[in-house]
């Protein structure tokens, strides 16, 4: 039996969901990551450059796929990057392309906690984050190194890079040069078709749901869907509705108006009638759900951004949730690679905690002069424990070397859950790396949210 790769945080049972949504870009489609990134890092700079006024030689940053993580946080005025735990607390802090020592870190930040309602912060949880971060960092780095170039402040920059980044999404500029080289940025996958088609076998109705317009989203579909149909003659037919340019996150609480979309000329005209099958652009989810009489939790969505695909839907239309995070995949078999690093380290830990409560015993007799301690044992313990918490450094260094090499985990920040791993797991009822995994399954799985324990549960306490 295949083992399911689709994690369950809210049981959800998929006998009970008539209707799935798909974001195409990053879920339904998938990219080359890497490629994508570095052409969006090329068309940041260039905008810069061209729209800002940004000196030629930043024409010469090239693009490191590794340096940044999905998840991290810019902090505007201080131009650093952060990478939070699930509390907003920092756990690691970087200064242009270079981490900040401890002391450095307490300097800047005299508390540890982070109010990500303020403007001074920036997000960057989205498929972009890996040109975004770095394009920031890399500037930042500049900036410092040589006063002469006169860019502008930090915080500046920062909205610089974001609306670069954004103006070359909106003016075609990276969409462009994606329908010239399709095979350098699109992975076809036969088996997500597959998995479609099986899934409407069962009566499940299958929509994309996508802020690309309608003329990139054809292109893509053209490419990716059509060459693997069997049962259906074009992705038109395919899909129950293709709703284009959604302009979401305002598509789940705004009141957008629908146009019917012809998929042949690609003209578009008004709609004021009930929806149907077809093709559509913009739109809004309260349209959507009372035309075909549907509740909220009778339809699945997939998506791949924590605000714009998920957070607001779960707030606002109380639609189940499903979010792709395809750095999953090697997150995971980085897991199985530390295994045996963990159990070193499991292994230390419980050498040490003796010694500790041993210690604490000790100082604590010294301290209220309970009777008399044994210096010599006291130097003792403290070498010893000094000893261990230098090999489980070492072992924690080898351990996060494993994943990214300035970050480490993408769901943790230590021992605690990051700030994305929170969201993730506050919003998304199930996640997965890629699509595929939940349209190999049945579509009467029942995914079952496993029991968690308190720490009170696995714990005997103090």
């Amino acid at each position: 039996m295949r083992q399911s790769k689709v994690f369950v945080n809210r049981t959800l049972n998929l006998k009970k969901i008539k209707y799935i949504g798909l974001d195409m870009d990053h879920t339904l489609i998938r990219y080359n990551t890497e490629n994508f990134e570095r052409l969006s890092h090329t068309k940041i700079i260039e905008k810069l450059v061209s729209r800002k006024n940004y000196p030629e030689v930043i024409k010469k940053l090239q693009f490191d796929f590794n340096f940044a993580l999905r998840g991290l946080v810019v902090d505007r005025k201080k131009g650093n990057l952060l990478k939070l735990n699930r509390y907003t607390a920092i756990r690691n802090s970087f200064h242009g392309l270079k981490p900040l020592d401890f002391k450095s870190h307490q300097k800047v930040y005299k508390s540890t906690y982070i109010d990500l309602s303020k403007t001074d912060y920036l997000a960057i949880d989205t498929s972009f984050s890996y040109s975004l971060a770095h394009a920031y960092s890399q500037l930042v780095e500049m900036k410092d190194a040589d006063p002469l170039l006169k860019l502008p402040d930090y915080a500046q920059m920062s909205d610089d890079v974001l609306d670069a980044l954004d103006e070359a999404h909106r003016d075609g500029s990276i969409k462009d040069e994606v329908a010239k080289n399709l095979g350098e940025y699109i992975i076809k996958d036969e088996s997500i078709v597959r998995g479609i088609e099986k899934f409407k076998k069962h009566g499940k109705k299958i929509f994309i749901l996508t802020n690309s317009d309608f003329y990139y989203s054809k292109l893509l579909l053209d490419y990716a869907i059509n060459p693997f149909l069997k049962d259906h003659k074009s992705w038109v037919d395919l899909f129950e509705m293709v709703i284009t340019f959604a302009q979401k996150p305002k598509f789940f609480y705004d009141d957008l108006k629908f146009l019917k979309v012809d998929p042949n000329t690609g003209t578009m005209s008004n709609m004021d009638a009930k929806l149907g099958p077809g093709v559509y652009q913009s739109g809004n989810a309260r349209k959507f759900t009372e035309d075909l009489g549907l509740n909220g939790d009778d339809i699945l969505y997939i998506g791949d951004h924590i605000y714009g695909d998920i957070l607001r839907l779960k707030k606002d239309c109380n639609w189940r949730t499903a979010m792709i995070i395809e750095e999953l995949e090697n997150e995971l078999k980085n897991n199985n690679l530390n295994l045996p690093i963990i159990a070193e380290i499991d292994l230390l830990m419980r050498k040490k905690e003796p010694l500790e409560d041993e210690l604490t015993d000790v100082m604590t007799k010294k301290i209220e002069k309970e009777s008399p301690v044994n210096e010599d044992r006291i130097d003792e313990l403290q070498e010893q424990i000094t000893a261990i918490d230098t090999m489980i450094s070492q072992l924690i260094r080898k351990q996060q070397a494993v994943y990214n090499p300035n970050w480490g985990q993408l769901m943790r920040a230590g021992n605690e859950e990051s700030y994305f791993a929170y969201q993730m797991e506050r919003y998304a009822c199930v996640y997965m790396s890629k699509i595929d995994d939940l349209f190999a399954l049945s579509p009467r799985t029942y995914f079952r949210a496993p029991r968690r324990p308190l720490s009170h549960e696995v714990e005997s306490g103090f």
